[in-house]
């Protein structure tokens, strides 16, 4: 299942022989599809709840299940699922981890993005990393990032590598950042 819609009307009878369906589906499943589907099944329940349109999409890429939320048509309903610089969708994200874990006894590493914000995210964070790798290499002193999340983190090291300089973790919780150098 790559795309879910949410304005299809479902009988009892057809749940009953989706049930069946998922069941049968599930067991054919890898375990990062296993994740997508559950997590899409708990954000379509939310979307729904909500009473708010938009098309559920999985991928499975570098060993990460990801699952966006799109809009047909205007996301502006979709913007209050993002939040203030993506809290929002950040909490969302942890709730449905959660959701796999409930069903799987298993972690998850899920990526939830809703209106393209993780990918704007990731554009900026990589402006970041870009800047401050040329602040290092023009003046050969550490540069000290704002705190990030740890898969902006991830984000900003990769960048950083690319670029051939050398980046790591300091701090503690919410103050956990980045710290870019010349490297040895």
């Amino acid at each position: 299942m790559n795309e879910t819609d949410h304005t299809r009307e479902t009988t009892p009878q057809d749940a009953q022989a989706q049930a069946g369906e998922v069941d049968a589906q599930e067991s054919s499943l890898s375990p990062l599809e296993e994740e997508g589907e559950i997590a899409a099944d708990y954000i379509e329940e939310l979307l729904d709840t909500a009473d708010i349109d938009g098309d559920i999409d999985i991928e499975v890429r570098d060993g990460r299940t990801y699952v966006s939320v799109v809009a047909e048509d205007d996301d502006a309903e979709l913007q209050a699922l993002v939040g203030r610089d993506g809290e929002t969708v950040d909490a969302l994200q942890e709730l449905a981890r959660l959701a796999v874990l409930s069903a799987t006894q298993r972690r998850s590493r899920l990526i939830l993005d809703v209106a393209g914000h993780r990918d704007e995210r990731a554009s900026q964070l990589h402006t970041m990393a870009d800047d401050a790798v040329a602040r290092v290499r023009a003046d050969g002193q550490p540069v000290h990032l704002p705190p990030l999340s740890a898969y902006e983190r991830k984000i900003v090291h990769d960048a950083v590598a690319e670029a051939g300089l050398t980046s790591e973790s300091e701090g503690d919780g919410a103050d956990r950042h980045i710290v870019i150098s010349a490297g040895a």
